[in-house]
């Protein structure tokens, strides 16, 4: 086995043993109006998106630039064009800083808001499960909420990385019938 396979299956494993549990959101809650730190450094606050879009997506994600983290950001750019087209604002959320944020949205030339959360005010209202992993620190699991009228419409407690977007895009297609 390869010396930077190992480090990699043991955090993978740490990840799975680990977490801070929270009462979790579920289809046909109200969504969480709860104002972040975009990677600007400007406050949103998530009603006036909710408000403004006929469907707003909320990721959370574990890190900033780590593969799957990035695998699913640039799913969701990728789509961009189709998923602005059904009236979805695209909001990733995770522990990471705003200049860890800043730099990830333009490294990959993400055209969605990250959002910084160092302090689980957006994480701790979806009821997102932080892990706690030692050595490396803390990190939100991915999840993903499909909101419309300020309701979940969908949720997915274990977020795929390259079918992000996909997943949404069949939800919308379901729910039009």
């Amino acid at each position: 086995m390869k010396p930077t396979i190992l480090p990699l299956i043991i955090l993978s494993t740490v990840l799975a043993m680990t977490n801070s549990a929270k009462a979790e959101l579920k289809v046909g809650d109200k969504a969480p109006e709860v104002t972040g730190i975009t990677e600007t450094g400007q406050q949103l606050n998530l009603a006036d998106v909710y408000s403004k879009q006929t469907y707003t997506l909320v990721y959370f994600f574990p890190k900033a630039d780590t593969p799957g983290c990035t695998a699913q950001g640039c799913s969701l750019r990728d789509a961009y064009e189709k998923l602005t087209k059904e009236g979805v604002a695209v909001i990733g959320v995770s522990l990471d800083q705003v200049g860890a944020q800043k730099a990830f949205k333009e490294k990959y030339h993400f055209p969605f808001t990250l959002m910084a959360d160092p302090d689980r005010t957006v994480i701790d209202a979806f009821g997102v499960t932080v892990k706690d992993v030692p050595t490396f620190g803390k990190f939100a699991k991915r999840e993903a909420f499909l909101i419309r009228d300020g309701k979940i419409v969908w949720a997915d407690y274990s977020a795929k990385t390259t079918e992000q977007a996909d997943d949404v895009l069949k939800v919308i297609a379901e729910q039009k019938g």
